[in-house]
């Protein structure tokens, strides 16, 4: 299963929605979801700034991300980025390929 971080930017209508709900109700639709993709969620804070929310957990595979992507976009009520996130020993894994690469010539 690959590792995600979903920075999450609720709409009016969004906010309106979790000021009704409370934030522990939203972490229980938030794990509902993930779970529904056969995921699990790891941690969910809420945040101060450009994000609203933070959501890290676990999904199958990027299909299973996306679907939990586009389902949000479609509801109007939150705009959310998805990031794949990555091990240390992945990186040492990453390192270890033999990469070609040409980078852009210089003027």
């Amino acid at each position: 299963m690959g590792r995600y971080m979903w920075q999450v930017r609720y709409t009016a209508e969004g906010a309106r929605g979790l000021l009704s709900q409370g934030g522990t109700a939203r972490k229980a639709a938030i794990t509902q979801m993930v779970e529904s993709v056969g995921g699990r969620v790891e941690s969910v804070y809420y945040a101060f700034g450009p994000d609203d929310l933070i959501v890290i957990g676990e999904v199958p595979n990027e299909v299973a991300a996306a679907a939990m992507a586009i389902r949000t976009a479609a509801s109007g009520f939150a705009v959310s980025r998805t990031t794949e996130l990555l091990t240390p020993e992945q990186i040492d894994a990453a390192t270890q390929l033999d990469v070609e690469y040409t980078p852009p010539a210089g003027s």
